[in-house]
């Protein structure tokens, strides 16, 4: 049986073993000898005839395999004609193509990691020699200069903190406003039939953020006629009913 050679570059003899050995789909433990070497020889005379040179370690391989082919085509006899035992004449072939798989398969893992680690781009040491030659600016402070430094400091987390409180409470307001316009829809509801004083609807008389936010929820509400005020005189009492749109949508206010 003739064996069509795909010739393809090989790293070496072993290389060349090994993918005819997987390629034929045999175990590396129980090799067919004699199908391998011709296999073999095969890809040798390939490489002949489209006249690549072939090296050394190919032919030296070559010769290892026909001597291992013949010690098993031709076991050995004693001079009484009887059959000596020996170890398998593969047994040495398997130990090295065993070694050899395991250089390769590591080759490959630092060979991934080269290729990975040649994507990373690391910043050049930076050159800090001017900083190591003058002793830090702090260390020559004495305690009045630290002190100014502190409050310095000191002042500064103050101002942030007060905006930070600026944010929260208009923030609290947006959500008293809203709460409050409700409380309001729930009194007109309550009352339909009838028009109120506005001073009703203030929860906490003697507080005047409470007053405050209540008329202008009560302003919100007007513009959006979700109720109605009436105030005949300046000064006057304002007073509220329901609006046309007493029933409608969703209570938010927008700042």
């Amino acid at each position: 049986m003739s064996y069509k050679v795909k010739l393809q570059s090989f790293e070496g003899p072993f290389d060349l073993l090994v993918y005819l050995i997987e390629n034929a789909e045999m175990s590396i433990y129980d090799i067919e000898i004699s199908k391998i070497t011709s296999q073999y020889l095969d890809y040798i005379k390939a490489m002949k005839e489209m006249d690549v040179v072939v090296s050394t370690e190919f032919m030296v391989l070559a010769s290892s395999l026909i001597e291992i082919k013949s010690k098993m085509i031709l076991p050995r006899m004693s001079e009484s004609g009887e059959n000596i035992t020996e170890e398998d004449p593969r047994s040495e072939l398997v130990a090295r193509l065993i070694e050899y798989k395991k250089y390769k398969k590591a080759a490959e893992i630092l060979r991934g990691q080269e290729e990975f680690a040649s994507g990373i781009f690391q910043k050049p040491q930076e050159d800090i020699s001017e900083f190591l030659q003058q002793p830090d600016e702090y260390l020559s402070l004495d305690l009045k200069q630290f002190a100014g430094a502190f409050n310095a400091f000191i002042q500064r987390k103050h101002r942030i903190e007060a905006v930070r409180r600026h944010y929260t409470r208009i923030e609290r307001e947006k959500l008293s406003v809203e709460s409050r316009m409700r409380h309001i829809v729930n009194s007109v509801k309550g009352r339909l039939s009838r028009m109120f004083s506005f001073r009703e609807l203030i929860i906490n008389k003697k507080d005047r953020y409470d007053v405050v936010i209540t008329f202008i929820s009560l302003l919100e509400m007007a513009k959006e006629r979700i109720i109605k005020v009436e105030q005949k005189s300046t000064y006057g009492d304002i007073k509220v009913c329901a609006g046309d749109r007493i029933d409608e949508g969703e209570i938010k206010y927008e700042q």
